[in-house]
């Protein structure tokens, strides 16, 4: 075949993987006699089944009927064509991606992580650790794809064992920005664990030059806020030589949660006079400092802000603002803002209402809405807000109801309990 000819096959596969973005228009696939005939390259077959055009494979009809056309054409031991396949057949089927892989004469150290990458979307992280341990020479992305799969699966111990590993080992690959970035966010959900692994990667990074950039910067305040260690969190956002809004966003939250809400109302209008606008999660952080610290009427004029600034109010807003209301006693005020939400109020919602009826000794604003409450409960979920009924119930000496209601919620998790053995059992 001259090099400088395009068949009409390898014509439309490039056509179809550059084409038209804006409209997303393919052309028809060549039919399976222009296959034969036309002797197609490598090259169309790997753009083909790349994973970013599932639409294209969608119009090849089944993977399979594709696959046949790579066998008869001598392509299926090329392990580029053949770690595409893979690819494509673990979206639908994971045994036939093991099988392909198993019969594969040659792997790279791509065709490897697929795997990895396959087991772990497929939430078995044991195997995706064996497949991990038996990878002949490991890079960067083997090690990033396992640790993630662990993060993601909520084995964090293992996560940032194995995270930690990678980065005290002599020689072989170093963890790169995304890596440390996978590993920040979760270190900001795992409390004192999650810190010593967070303090680590900020050492590492400091000590080997890395420049500490508006996201990784961002991410280690968001890390340290969420820890307590708002003196740090503080200390790195002075430092830090170009913030954006997430990096306010995340001081900002992060000292209303740590009880600093002065300091949060403070840093929020600083940062309004650099130029920048608030979105949700800013205003989510000033709502909560208004509520964590009783301020009404400021309270009142940041939810009034929201819109001026463009932001629709979304439930955690008119959450934070029911339970500011209902600290401050205003009870007739946050019934009437949640008839006013434009959605439906969730548990957090109605929790905030009830604890304050509760608190103000208000049964008669708690007992309007207890039906409507108690039929959105999830019981193995929502067992604190049953209490709260049953303890409305009680100071307003309705013993029979409070009993109920209990009994009601035990009813429920019993029925749940028993509804996910039959269903295991069934399987």
């Amino acid at each position: 075949m001259n090099p400088s000819r395009t068949g009409p096959n390898e014509a439309w596969a490039h056509r179809m993987v550059a084409g038209d973005q804006e409209r997303r228009c393919f052309q028809p696939p060549p039919s399976p006699r222009h296959l034969h005939t036309d002797a197609p390259t490598v090259r169309p077959f790997r753009q083909l089944l790349h994973p970013l055009h599932p639409q294209v494979l969608h119009r090849t009809s089944q993977p399979r009927h594709l696959h046949s056309h790579i066998i008869k054409l001598g392509f299926s031991s090329h392990v580029h064509v053949a770690t595409a396949l893979i690819n494509v057949y673990a979206t639908s089927s994971l045994r036939e991606a093991c099988k392909l892989f198993d019969e594969m004469p040659r792997r790279n150290s791509v065709t490897w992580n697929v795997m990895v990458t396959c087991h772990a979307r497929a939430r078995d992280v044991e195997s995706a650790r064996r497949l991990f341990d038996e990878i002949p020479s490991r890079d960067s992305v083997s090690w990033s794809v396992m640790i993630d799969a662990y993060l993601s699966s909520g084995k964090w111990a293992d996560g940032f064992g194995l995270f930690r590993q990678m980065l005290a080992g002599p020689t072989g690959p170093k963890p790169d920005q995304v890596t440390m970035g996978s590993v920040l966010s979760a270190c900001a959900q795992t409390g004192s664990l999650g810190l010593m692994v967070g303090k680590s990667i900020h050492s590492f990074a400091v000590k080997n030059g890395w420049e500490i950039n508006v996201d990784m910067g961002t991410m280690l305040i968001d890390m340290y806020a969420k820890c307590g260690l708002m003196k740090y969190a503080l200390k790195l956002f002075k430092l830090m030589e170009e913030r954006n809004l997430l990096t306010w966003t995340a001081l900002i939250c992060g000292s209303a949660q740590n009880g600093h809400s002065k300091e949060a109302l403070a840093l929020f209008e600083v940062m309004r006079k650099t130029g920048l606008q608030p979105n949700e999660m800013t205003f989510t952080g000033v709502l909560s400092a208004c509520a964590n610290n009783g301020l009404v009427e400021d309270g009142r004029r940041y939810f009034k802000m929201l819109e001026e600034c463009g932001v629709k109010p979304r439930i955690q807003h008119y959450g934070c603002m029911v339970d500011l209301f209902g600290k401050a006693g205003l009870l007739e005020e946050a019934y009437e803002l949640i008839h006013k939400m434009e959605f439906e109020p969730n548990v957090v919602v109605w929790g905030s209402y009830l604890a304050a009826c509760k608190t103000h000794k208000r049964f008669d604003m708690a007992e309007g809405v207890i039906d409507r409450v108690t039929s959105a409960l999830r019981p193995q979920r929502d067992g604190g807000v049953y209490m709260l009924i049953s303890d409305l119930y009680v100071l307003n000496d309705k013993w029979d109801e409070a009993r109920k209601i209990r009994e009601h919620m035990l009813d429920q998790r019993a029925r749940k309990v028993r509804g996910s053995s039959f269903i295991k059992t069934g399987e």
